[in-house]
């Protein structure tokens, strides 16, 4: 006898009565992981903006190039599910700019900073998700986990630029961190 009946909506991992369906959790994940990936495209384009002539940028470069094929998977993947875009990507659209211009402005470590704190966000979401996803979606949860590790590169990578040495670094990476988890929640539910 399988838990599940056959007239009752198949659930996630860790999923309760009243929770969305499985198919809209993965709506929800490909929607938010695909506004998350746009927002890092666009930081990167704001950090590049302002650092573009520096000897940093082609290290920020390389970092947007793998955030654009991120951005691509999901798109794809939002066309496999008939997944909508959050509502929200006009907003993400100014606000990872000006997060990336903002911070650049500030020097090649508060960008560096800026890298740090939304890759370690990252990370957890990633994380999150991929536990939740289980054996259910496994090609989900392999891309994921892919795009989970060159987020830590990019972590990485902010730290090995100093991004500590950025003034203010604990402050300014609270509050990108903030905004971040702020933007994530957003555009799981809009």
């Amino acid at each position: 006898m399988s838990d599940q009946s056959e007239n009752q909506p198949r659930r996630i991992r860790d999923s309760l009565p009243g929770d969305a369906t499985y198919e809209k959790t993965i709506e929800q994940m490909i929607r938010v992981d695909h506004a998350g990936e746009y927002g890092a495209v666009r930081i990167y384009e704001g950090q590049l903006a302002v650092l573009g002539d520096r000897a940093i940028a082609p290290v920020i470069k390389h970092m947007a190039d793998q955030e654009r094929e991120h951005l691509s998977t999901f798109e794809a993947l939002a066309v496999k599910h008939r997944t909508r875009p959050t509502a929200m990507l006009p907003v993400w659209h100014v606000a990872g700019f000006a997060l990336g211009a903002g911070t650049a402005l500030l020097g090649e470590k508060a960008a560096m900073a800026c890298t740090v704190a939304v890759e370690e966000v990252i990370d957890e979401h990633y994380s999150n998700q991929i536990a939740r996803l289980g054996d259910y979606e496994p090609e989900l949860a392999a891309t994921c986990e892919k795009f989970r590790q060159e987020e830590l590169e990019h972590r990485d990578t902010g730290l090995e630029h100093d991004a500590e040495g950025a003034p203010g670094y604990e402050a300014l990476k609270g509050l990108v961190k903030t905004g971040s988890r702020l933007a994530i929640w957003i555009s799981e539910r809009v």
